[in-house]
């Protein structure tokens, strides 16, 4: 910019030497308005995540990697409680307005729009974009401004797949398009967190099989979710995750209830908050009335999750499908005995009389007879804990989950990004 505009200095002044302080101060002025030349950097990782809890309970790891290895890391997500958080681990934090709760589609429409302008502001080498939304509105958007490089991350099927009946199907044969619109262009890969997933998504031919990528979960710190001696006295059963029914909520509040009712000495915790941006959330009304018939105890969002576990005895989680769930993965990191639904997801953590038991989804009585095995039998519970413990450690620990996703961005730029940014592939290889 500098050059050029001495350049022209030069000759200008020669030329019409009467012009020497217009010209000077007109091409002053014109070098505050070229646009700068791009400084040299690493490669720009953009995430693209919903909501900012989200991205701090689940791909902080990952992000802390990925920046120590040398990338610019962006994160581009809902603001609510966590921003600070997020700009104080040195991290871009760019808010967004997408809401995962939206259907007006003149919103949906100005979200894609916003995306896109990020994205186009940002320039990033790759995105990293995490469930339902930003995966079909980002790789739109990608595609449109040039990104060099997709991640998509199927982090659960959700409601979406879940649900029944003649709308559901509308959806989901629409939802899959969509899948397989964005992920058909060549500069895409797939992360999906349980076999089951992956399969059903190629073998119905929504992605290719050389596309995917199967990384289990989203780990879990093992030295902070240490495996511990169970607490003695009154046995207590908890169910941790976000209050909406898909979890097997009320299932768990009815074999509490029968159990109870059938004279079991037991305490049933819900720990969690009530999700207003799901359309499957238990109201607040529905919690604090099961909390006052005293059936179970409700203690809504809690951030002391080891300590809880470590308070335990036997954790649940009835849900209808998942990814992997991470609450089961600390769970069993914490070395505790689990009962959970033999679906797509729960059954990648839970071998079925190894570190838990399965039972079959919305089945309250096979539930309420496993809660009931296990409680009156603390030998089989040490035992089981152990084993899940184990587990962890081989497959779902943070170390190996950071290990994979750091794998993958340095296969991408190593074969898609340009010369200028593949020296950054080697660093990553020594830090990442």
């Amino acid at each position: 910019k500098g050059l050029l505009c001495g350049v022209l200095f030069v000759l200008s002044t020669t030329y019409i030497p009467q012009m020497r302080v217009p010209f000077t101060i007109f091409f002053a002025i014109l070098i505050d308005f070229l646009p700068p030349k791009p400084p040299n950097r690493g490669a720009k990782l953009e995430f693209l995540i919903t909501e900012d809890w989200y991205f701090w309970s689940h791909r902080l790891p990952v992000a802390r990697a990925a920046r120590n290895a040398g990338l610019d890391v962006i994160v581009m997500t809902r603001v609510n409680k966590h921003g600070d958080l997020i700009a104080n681990e040195g991290f871009k934090l760019v808010p967004i307005g997408l809401r995962r709760s939206s259907r007006n589609p003149i919103r949906e429409v100005l979200s894609i729009l916003e995306i896109i302008r990020l994205y186009h502001r940002e320039k990033p080498d790759i995105v990293h974009q995490v469930a339902l939304k930003p995966v079909l509105y980002g790789s739109l958007a990608a595609r449109l401004v040039g990104v060099p490089r997709i991640v998509n991350a199927i982090a659960g099927l959700g409601s979406t797949f879940i649900a029944q009946g003649w709308k559901a199907s509308f959806l989901k044969t629409f939802v899959h398009l969509a899948f397989r619109a964005a992920f058909f262009a060549e500069n895409v890969s797939v992360i999906f967190q349980n076999p089951e997933d992956l399969r059903a998504f190629t073998v119905s031919g929504i992605v290719k099989k050389q596309k995917t990528v199967l990384i289990k979960g989203s780990g879990v710190d093992t030295v902070h979710f240490k495996c511990s001696t169970e607490p003695v006295g009154i046995p207590t059963v908890i169910l941790a995750s976000r209050m909406i029914w898909d979890k097997g909520i009320g299932e768990f509040v009815s074999a509490a209830r029968m159990l109870k009712q059938d004279g079991l000495n037991c305490r049933f915790l819900l720990v969690g908050a009530s999700d207003p941006d799901n359309p499957r959330s238990i109201s607040e009304e529905t919690l604090n009335c099961w909390h006052n018939e005293g059936v179970v105890e409700w203690l809504g969002h809690r951030k002391d999750i080891p300590e809880i576990l470590s308070a335990t005895n036997v954790v649940v989680l009835p849900s209808y499908r998942e990814g992997v769930p991470k609450i089961l993965i600390e769970a069993a990191s914490c070395g505790r005995a689990i009962v959970t639904t033999d679906v797509p997801g729960c059954r990648e953590i839970v071998r079925h009389n190894e570190n838990g038991l399965l039972v079959p989804p919305r089945d309250v009585k096979t539930l309420a007879d496993a809660i009931r095995s296990l409680i009156e039998a603390p030998t089989l519970r040490a035992s089981m804990g152990a084993r899940g413990r184990q587990i962890v450690k081989d497959e779902f620990s943070e170390e190996i989950v950071v290990r994979d996703t750091m794998a993958l961005y340095r296969e991408i730029l190593q074969k898609k990004l340009s010369s200028t940014i593949n020296p950054l592939c080697g660093e990553m290889g020594k830090k990442g």
